[in-house]
């Protein structure tokens, strides 16, 4: 009953190790200082930490915050897009209250000033 199932996670993995074994061996193999330095976004690494002057703004981690609270938002309207027709009145009821609350949450955000970027 699961044979199927074996085989697709069988291949899947076959496929995984066959692109990860072949990749070095048909890639460009020309390394320099620049390709083998670390890029850390821009900023020029450093042997040691930087104190007080290597603070990264919170307006990154308020975007991330955001972008994650919207994908969650996306992965529970679409199972209700499809079985809205299933779920009737208290489906609709339970949704716009789950809208408004990532409505409200989204108003907040914006009066706060977490995404105007400076």
């Amino acid at each position: 009953m699961y044979l199927p199932l074996v085989i697709l996670f069988a291949l899947a993995l076959g496929f995984a190790l066959f692109s990860v074994l072949l990749g070095p061996l048909v890639g460009p193999s020309r390394f320099n200082k620049a390709k083998l330095s670390a890029y850390e976004c821009g900023i020029e690494p450093s042997p040691q930490p930087v104190v007080g002057g290597g603070r990264m703004p919170v307006a990154y981690y308020v975007t991330a915050m955001l972008f994650i609270l919207f994908d969650i938002e996306m992965v529970f309207l679409f199972p209700y897009a499809v079985s809205a027709d299933a779920l009737g009145l208290w489906g609709v009821a339970a949704i716009t209250l789950f809208i408004a609350t990532f409505f409200i949450a989204d108003i907040y955000v914006w009066r706060r000033g977490g995404l105007d970027w400076n």
